[in-house]
C-alpha cells in the first residue's frame, strides 16, 4: 500500500495512518509537515525511563513506492549518544533491514505502527550494547556506565530538549 497515492489524500482516509496514530506508545506523537504526502512523517520520541528519559529525539521516515514489499526508510534527526544510532542519524533495528539473517527483518505483513514502536523500544528493551552500530558508544557503556550516562544526559542537554 502506498500511503497518500491519489491527489490530496487527507491523513484520515489512509487506514494504516489512521492505524498508527490511534495506536501511538504514549511517549510517541507523529506529524505529517505535509498533509498531502503521507509517505513522509516526524516521529518524536520523548522516553520516559531509562537512559535516554527526559529527551525529545526526532525521527524522519519516507515510506518508499514499494513499501510494504521494502522497509520505510528512518533516520534520527537528534544527536544521540546510543550504541544502535549512529552520530549522523542512521539506525540498527533488525525491522528496519530489507533482508535478516534472524528472521526479525522487514516482511510485508509490518505496519507503520511495528516501526514506530520499534523505534520507541529502541529507548527500553531493544537497546543493545552487544550487536551495536556506534561502537564508540557501545565500548564507552562496557568500560564506565556512570561516564555513559553523563555522555548521554550532556547529548540530551545539547541537541535533545
Amino acid at each position: 500500500m502506498v500511503l497518500g497515492a491519489g491527489p490530496a489524500s487527507p491523513v484520515s482516509r489512509c487506514p494504516e495512518v489512521a492505524e498508527l496514530e490511534a495506536n501511538l506508545p504514549c511517549t510517541c506523537k507523529v506529524h505529517f509537515p505535509d498533509p498531502n504526502k503521507l509517505h513522509c512523517f516526524q516521529l518524536t520520541v520523548t522516553p520516559d525511563e531509562g537512559y535516554y528519559q527526559g529527551g525529545k529525539f526526532q525521527f524522519e521516515t519516507e515510506v518508499p513506492d514499494a513499501y510494504n514489499m521494502v522497509p520505510p526508510k528512518v533516520r534520527c534527526l537528534t544527536r544521540i549518544w546510543h550504541p544502535n544510532i549512529t552520530e549522523t542519524g542512521e539506525i540498527c533495528l533488525s525491522l528496519l533491514r530489507e533482508h535478516s539473517i534472524d528472521g526479525t527483518g522487514w516482511a510485508p505483513t509490518r505496519t507503520l505502527k511495528d516501526v514506530v514502536w520499534g523505534l520507541n523500544s529502541l529507548f527500553t528493551d531493544l537497546l543493545n550494547f552487544d550487536d551495536p552500530l556506534n561502537i564508540e558508544a557501545a565500548e564507552h557503556h562496557l568500560r564506565d556506565k556512570e561516564d555513559f550516562r553523563n555522555k548521554v544526559e550532556d547529548y540530551i542537554k545539547r541537541y535533545a530538549r
